[in-house]
């Protein structure tokens, strides 16, 4: 009888740890896995057809491409992230990218800048980079077949704040090294996991590029060091913005997007923010997953606006 009920009791308990283990294996299954930059940096990029420079570092230059057909051709303004340090990323990792864009028609300059570990980036060099190689497609733009009323700046992560930065460079006043009078016409910016606010970035995302590097972006000892740097602080900024995060990425979570989003809104301004589940924060520039294949697709869009 004592057998009988132990083998009931091992019976019993083999069946509950075979249920638990359904239920973790049923569990582990359903989390997404995302891609990391690990992941990322194995992916060949093709090379850039072009360089343009646009100052005399040699990290000064646009990735210039041209779709084949009779221009003049709609503009990707590419601005790539890597915390705003050239040693953790430059231009060709956005090169996927471009020439996704460029098989949809579209030209794309590809910005290269000097990062704030690096001399002359930081405040106000990484900034006049972005603003130099965008006056250059303004100057420029014609001759090299390229429609510059049809501009749309795409930014990923860090460049994802650089190409925002953009779109307001015209409300930095005339005291700012970074004042320009006439700047680039945006139809549209696509942020893409993007740090929009840096004073939030400073703390929240302290863990993916750390504070000293954001107090090296803006220039940590003067008084207003967000005034002509942080979006968030230019707003309204008077162009069409899109916010785009993957609902898995922990280094620019959605929730940056939404929290800008609602100061935008309260600004005036047009602000679209779309969240794409199960994706990650390198997926977002990567042509294939749902979330590289959505931004351009955005992109496109706002050109065709």
């Amino acid at each position: 009888m004592r057998q009988s009920t132990d083998r009931k009791r091992r019976g019993a308990l083999l069946i509950a740890g075979g249920l638990m283990m359904s239920l973790l294996g049923s569990s582990c299954q359903s989390l997404p896995e995302v891609m990391t930059y690990a992941d990322f940096q194995k992916l060949e990029q093709p090379a850039s057809p072009r360089a343009i420079p646009y100052g005399d570092d040699p990290l000064q230059h646009v990735d210039f491409w041209l779709p084949e057909g009779n221009g003049p051709h709609p503009v990707v303004f590419l601005v790539h992230g890597g915390c705003w340090q050239t040693r953790i990323a430059q231009a060709h990792i956005m090169n996927r990218m471009a020439e996704a864009f460029v098989k949809r028609g579209v030209a794309v300059w590809n910005i290269e800048y000097r990062g704030v570990d690096v001399d002359g980036g930081g405040y106000p060099g990484t900034f006049a980079d972005v603003a130099a190689a965008a006056d250059l497609l303004e100057m420029r733009g014609g001759e090299f077949g390229l429609d510059t009323s049809r501009v749309v700046a795409v930014g990923h992560s860090a460049g994802g704040h650089l190409a925002l930065w953009l779109a307001g460079r015209h409300k930095i006043g005339a005291t700012s090294p970074l004042h320009t009078d006439a700047p680039l016409d945006l139809n549209a910016v696509v942020s893409i996991g993007g740090l929009p606010d840096l004073e939030n970035a400073r703390v929240e995302a302290s863990g993916a590029c750390g504070a000293d590097t954001i107090d090296l972006l803006v220039g940590a000892s003067r008084d207003d060091r967000f005034a002509d740097t942080s979006p968030v602080e230019l707003l309204p900024l008077g162009t069409l913005q899109v916010l785009v995060s993957g609902g898995e990425d922990v280094i620019a979570p959605p929730r940056f997007a939404q929290g800008y989003a609602a100061k935008v809104e309260v600004g005036g301004d047009v602000v679209r923010v779309v969240s794409i589940p199960d994706q990650g924060h390198f997926e977002l520039i990567t042509p294939g997953t749902k979330a590289g294949d959505k931004v351009i697709d955005l992109a496109v869009e706002q050109l065709g606006r």
